[in-house]
């Protein structure tokens, strides 16, 4: 009889989380301050973040202990499932074994919960009244309102004004658990009136919803800040997600070639690929990570590495980084959770040691991936998770091709239910394919003007 679920008990819930800086040869180059460009302490993030979250930031230890309550709330959901993919690799004819984990379970629906609940924690225990945060596609501004409404704390969102228009029911569920929602740009910061000043009809971007939630905590003394990708400690939440997944992978008597994962910020690629990269680095083994990304925001595959803001107007420290620049706006395709225009510096730094690798798709290739994947097993999947399963497909018609059984891990980080306005689109024929070109892309380097490394 073959095992679709391979689960986990809830004892099996990870007790740390991992930090790969410690494995890591080459560690990521400092931050800098964004007037002085010198390097920045721990002191300096104090006004956006808790001093709790600021230590996980910057630490060198391997394992950090996941808070009891933390854990308690994990429970909710976690241990999240994995599923040998069975109907999908006959629907590819393919000898590849295929595995995905699920984080679709979560309360929000996506993975995001797996840090929107420790930062909500350690915010509360330092005594903050509101958190304010940006939001794409809505899956972290949904579950950041999830995490602050149980502890309770306010939350206040700048979701990107076309992922705004776009997933109305996401602002829903954000208004639901107690959030108030932005349409960003706003009239509301001096940020986005100066955005709006310049271009009325902006649809907005990550960038800008960044610059109005960072603006909004750093001029009240009882809010602070909340990141849901890009950040050490962000991605280091996320890893409960890989080390799950590992020892489902024993399970199943089986460990992955190939692991793969969207990419926004790095927050769900590195939940999943930071532990196998471990094995890598600890073991010596040969697991290969790909970062799936937009075409339409390809700054791992075709973006440079230097010194850039996390938001558009320069709020942020300088982060050491690919990026296309914190000026750049991307299409507003449907993968809002992708529109951001640089990764994570750990991310970063692990492509430029050619650790990981990473990939581009079309979003109408991704969409059509999405369907095969969906008429397959059932799921729908999220815009932004069809991006990993365009390029899983890709590698199991290359082991197709080539007549080799590989074993692929698909990390399907949401579900796609408030997202079918989407996928009308698709079916509809109104979707466009839209990949930048190379003059748009040089285009869009050229304005950088932020230190070189």
């Amino acid at each position: 009889m073959k095992q679709y679920k391979i689960l986990l008990e809830e004892q099996e819930i990870p007790t740390h989380w991992y930090n790969i800086v410690a494995d890591m040869a080459n560690k990521p180059l400092p931050p800098l301050h964004p007037g002085t460009k010198e390097p920045i302490g721990p002191d300096a993030l104090a006004p956006l973040f808790p001093m709790e979250l600021i230590k996980q930031e910057v630490t060198a230890d391997k394992w950090v202990e996941i808070p009891e309550q933390v854990r308690e709330v994990y429970k909710l959901w976690r241990p999240t499932p994995m599923y040998r993919a069975w109907r999908l690799e006959a629907a590819l004819d393919t000898p590849a074994k295929i595995y995905y984990k699920y984080e679709g379970v979560s309360p929000s629906g996506s993975h995001k919960p797996n840090t929107a609940v420790p930062q909500a924690w350690y915010n509360k225990e330092e005594g903050v009244k509101r958190i304010t945060t940006e939001t794409g596609a809505g899956q972290w501004g949904s579950a950041l309102s999830f995490a602050c409404n149980l502890f309770g704390i306010e939350c206040e969102v700048y979701m990107v004004k076309i992922s705004y228009q776009q997933k109305p029911y996401r602002k829903v569920l954000m208004n639901t658990w107690g959030a108030k929602v932005y349409a960003s740009p706003t009239d509301l910061t001096e940020a986005g009136r100066k955005i709006l000043a310049e271009n009325p009809d902006s649809p907005g971007s990550l960038g800008i919803a960044i610059s109005e939630a960072v603006e909004k905590a750093a001029t009240d003394p009882n809010t602070k800040y909340a990141l849901g990708s890009v950040l050490n400690h962000v991605l280091m939440h996320q890893t409960v997600i890989g080390q799950e997944a590992i020892k489902q992978m024993e399970k199943a008597g089986d460990l992955p070639d190939i692991v793969v994962a969207p990419f926004g910020g790095g927050s769900n690629f590195a939940g999943i690929s930071f532990p196998f990269l471990r094995l890598n680095l600890e073991e010596g083994k040969n697991i290969r990570c790909i970062a799936s990304e937009p075409a339409s925001c390809p700054k791992l595959t075709k973006g440079v590495f230097r010194y850039d803001f996390g938001d558009t107007v320069g709020m942020t420290p300088l982060l050491p980084m690919y990026t296309l620049g914190h000026n750049f706006v991307p299409a507003p395709i449907h993968a809002g959770g992708l529109r951001y225009h640089g990764a994570g510096v750990i991310v970063s730094q692990l492509l430029k040691d050619k650790l990981i690798e990473a990939r581009a798709h079309d979003q109408l290739e991704c969409f059509e991936a999405g369907l095969t994947f969906a008429k397959a097993e059932g799921i729908v999947p999220a815009p932004e998770t069809t991006h990993a399963i365009a390029t899983a497909i890709q590698e199991a018609n290359k082991c197709k091709e080539e007549g080799t059984a590989k074993t692929i891990l698909i990390h399907l980080c949401g579900h796609g239910y408030f997202d079918l306005a989407a996928y009308e689109n698709y079916l509809s024929g109104n979707m466009k394919r839209h990949e930048l070109t190379d003059e748009e892309i040089q285009h869009a380097i050229a304005r950088i003007d932020t230190p070189e490394i």
